[in-house]
């Protein structure tokens, strides 16, 4: 008797589907890793975003203050609203909690540094350059900027 199939038949045999089972597993892991790179590295673009924030507004601070008082500002811990020149922020530190101007705890997990040194700018006399650094784990973020003592 003959077959009735013929002797072409269709169809994969048990070898040829584990073969394919395997090369399409190491692709979607292949996939699958290159996905879990780009997702995790996401978030570093939101962190720094927020860093510039925080520096900016702190350099912002510092800049709207007196270029020199009389006054000696009191111990504030975390607090800056004693602060009542340039020259008081200069050595001002946070770690681990970016804190409001009353001192109350805003953000954790960034620290701040604050540095206010006397410096020369081109035909000024009296110039002071502020540097506030904000960081958030190995990250890291400086603003500089200048104030003169337009006022005298």
């Amino acid at each position: 008797m003959l077959n009735k199939r013929g002797p072409s038949q269709g169809g994969f045999t048990l070898v040829e589907l584990i073969v394919a089972i395997v090369v399409l597993g190491a692709a979607l892991a292949g996939v699958l890793m290159a996905l879990n790179q780009s997702v995790s590295g996401s978030a570093d673009p939101v962190v720094r975003v927020q860093m510039l924030a925080l520096a900016q507004s702190l350099l912002n601070e510092v800049e709207s203050r007196p270029f020199a008082s009389a006054d000696p500002p009191a111990s504030p811990g975390c607090a800056r609203a004693q602060f009542n020149d340039l020259r008081d922020y200069d050595g001002y530190a946070s770690t681990g909690t970016v804190c409001a101007l009353d001192g109350t705890p805003m953000l954790s997990g960034y620290s701040v540094r604050i540095s206010v040194k006397p410096g020369t700018l081109a035909g000024v006399a009296a110039a002071l350059r502020i540097e506030v650094t904000v960081s958030r784990g190995s990250d890291s973020l400086t603003l500089r900027g200048w104030r003169t003592d337009y006022a005298s």
